[in-house]
């Protein structure tokens, strides 16, 4: 096993992570800990949905991370009449040649901006589904690696909006996460008047980081320990999902892989090497709650997922660590050898 001795510089890499955050903060205000949340499913390897109304800094927010970062980026407007080679490519005859050229689509980026994603029809949202578990594309029997490291970062409004198809079950359960922005404080508000209000912030984002530093941090977050309470601890938080009454869809065993990987990417981002149960009660909502349908009776009655998943944190029992020291206190128990800061 790799430790976090073995690898080089890990004081560097936090201060790569604080750059992007301090990168993006400065173009969305006042939200800190959606900010935090989207390093986090970047360092865990996953994806992001970003849902909320219109206007609120969505798309804004996806901009932000991917110009704040020196990798490739591709930007995919989705309408109704966008088509799945639009996404993953087409393979087009060349007469010179006399045989198939592949020609790769907006999906073969190191970043990729989903704009209103639920806007496309599900045929055309399916096109995303290989690529974004198997980091692959497959066209005429082809397949072609996609670049290292990938994301994609997903804007929708929500379902009741005009205009707009429900995501398939199988493409929601590929994104890791689901953040909404909401709407800014006051404060906030006013800050960004002065800030946004002459000039666009993007036009003077520069990259902070290169894709070699994020692939460098991703590999030192695959290294953070998990101990074997924490796994069970989010384990039987997905279970729980399977047999609630107020849901006819739990969540699945890739939903119990990413609540793991994310709980990791949070301790490295918290600086230390092993992950709490307080890592993974503080992403439960936003890695489970979107791949969760209620039943018709939960709906009338106005029950949301995230109620539901708040209620089995309530209800399900936290780990203690050795020695009797509560949740969230000590360290001991929860990690191979004393712990050490990160960096």
């Amino acid at each position: 096993m790799t430790t976090y001795d073995d690898r080089a510089s890990l004081t560097d890499l936090t201060a790569t992570v604080e750059r992007v955050r301090s990168s993006v903060e400065g173009v969305i205000e006042g939200k800190p800990e959606v900010v935090r949340l989207s390093l986090t499913v970047l360092l865990a390897e996953g994806h992001l949905l970003i849902e909320d109304v219109p206007g609120v800094g969505k798309t804004m927010l996806a901009k932000a991370l991917a110009r704040s970062i020196d990798c490739s980026v591709r930007r995919i407007q989705f309408t109704p009449d966008l088509l799945p080679s639009d996404i993953t490519g087409v393979s087009i005859w060349d007469q010179q040649r006399r045989d198939f050229e592949f020609k790769p689509g907006a999906i073969f980026a190191q970043i990729v901006i989903g704009d209103e994603i639920n806007r496309a029809s599900p045929k055309t949202q399916s096109a995303l589904l290989e690529s974004m578990e198997e980091r692959q594309v497959t066209i005429d029997g082809q397949t072609y690696e996609l670049p290292s490291p990938f994301m994609v970062v997903a804007t929708q409004n929500p379902v009741e909006m005009e205009g707009t198809y429900p995501l398939p079950e199988a493409q929601r359960d590929r994104f890791m996460a689901r953040v909404s922005i909401g709407y800014p404080s006051a404060e906030a508000e006013l800050q960004m008047l002065d800030t946004h209000g002459g000039v666009n912030p993007l036009d003077d984002l520069q990259p902070v980081a290169h894709a070699h530093d994020i692939v460098k941090l991703v590999d030192a977050v695959r290294g953070v320990h998990v101990a074997d309470p924490v796994r069970r601890y989010a384990v039987d938080l997905v279970a729980a999902t399977r047999t609630h009454p107020d849901l006819r869809l739990g969540a699945s065993p890739r939903a119990t892989l990413h609540l793991l990987r994310a709980a990791k990417a949070s301790a490295a981002l918290s600086g230390r090497e092993y992950a709490l149960p307080d890592d993974v009660q503080a992403l439960a909502v936003a890695v489970l709650a979107h791949r969760l349908l209620p039943t018709a009776q939960a709906q009338l009655n106005r029950r949301t997922s995230e109620q539901v998943v708040q209620e089995i944190l309530q209800r399900t029992p936290v780990p203690q660590q050795q020695g009797g020291i509560g949740l969230g206190h000590g360290t001991q128990g929860y990690g191979q050898q004393p712990p050490r800061r990160l960096g």
